[in-house]
């Protein structure tokens, strides 16, 4: 099986042009950057394997995908969480909701005293028959997946009227805007990302970590955005998206990305508003799906601002 050539739409948003990688669209379930990372596992020689095991929370985007890879793959999955909160058990919603419909075996690991890692690592102990993937799939194997995803950019582009190209996308571990960037840059396409989880110093630890020395554009906002905080400019600017686009993005990245692109953009124009044979790259940006996180994100957007 081969998950590829997701669609490119063209769109307009607040007066700027840019086209859409749609990989939302890969798979009515495995979709997005999880699945660009596990797409090695697809298709791998891997006889032995009948559980796969990983970790994050109840609600990580990498919980409904690993739950659908192991689905294909006629696996178990075994997916360890700090915990469940009590209401979302007795009301299952968005990634875990998706989760058990796959039926993964969600497990806490806070009535031990261990941290989900520690408790795969001290207690669980993995044999042969299990696969076990780091959390948010940051690992050298998601490579392959990624550098499909950028030779798709590239045939793509290799069709356009030639001019400068960028790509934008968010991170959380950073793993697919670092291998995009090793794939692209050698080709002249930038990539630029804003880090999600942490701040600038966090992603590049995270770059190093992977074991690459040149790194996308980092984009900040000016203030601290802390990661699963709501934040009243995050929910207007993805209700924005989806009226000038009619494409409903990812609640709890694609914001941050986007408000940090406008204000990027808008310094890219001034900068060369008085240079007439200069413009600023053509703009792709990276539909990374995680759709489902928005059922539990939209009620809490909700309540916190009564909409």
């Amino acid at each position: 099986m081969k998950l590829a050539n997701s669609p490119i739409t063209e769109h307009h948003f607040n007066g700027h042009h840019f086209y859409l990688k749609r990989d939302d669209q890969l798979h009515s379930q495995f979709s997005g950057n999880k699945a660009r990372k596990f797409m090695f596992l697809l298709d791998a020689d891997l006889p032995h394997v009948t559980t796969l095991i990983g970790y994050g929370s109840a609600q990580a985007n990498s919980l409904y995908s690993m739950a659908a890879l192991a689905r294909i793959r006629g696996w178990q999955l075994e997916f360890y969480v700090d915990h469940i909160p009590a209401w979302l058990k007795q009301r299952p919603i968005g990634n875990y909701r998706g989760a058990l419909e796959l039926n993964a075996n969600i497990i806490e690991t806070r009535p031990f005293g261990l941290h989900p890692r520690e408790y795969i690592e001290q207690i669980r102990q993995p044999d042969e028959s299990c696969l076990s993937v780091p959390e948010g799939g940051r690992s050298k194997l998601a490579e392959a997946g990624v550098k499909q995803l950028a030779s798709e950019i590239l045939e793509w582009i290799r069709m356009q009227p030639k001019q400068e190209w960028c790509v934008a996308l968010p991170s959380g571990t950073g793993t697919t805007a670092l291998f995009l960037h090793k794939a692209l840059q050698p080709h002249g396409v930038q990539v630029v990302t804003c880090p999600c989880v942490g701040g600038a110093e966090y992603l590049t630890e995270q770059f190093h970590e992977l074991g690459e020395t040149s790194h996308p554009e980092i984009l900040q906002l000016d203030s601290k955005h802390y990661f699963g905080h709501l934040y009243r400019e995050d929910f207007d600017i993805w209700q924005q998206l989806h009226e000038q686009t009619h494409v409903e993005f990812d609640l709890l990245y694609d914001p941050l990305m986007w408000r940090c692109l406008i204000s990027w953009l808008q310094k890219e124009s001034f900068a060369n508003a008085d240079i007439q044979t200069e413009k600023r790259p053509a703009l792709i940006y990276i539909h990374q799906g995680g759709l489902l996180g928005n059922e539990s994100m939209l009620p809490r957007y909700q309540r916190q601002f009564d909409l």
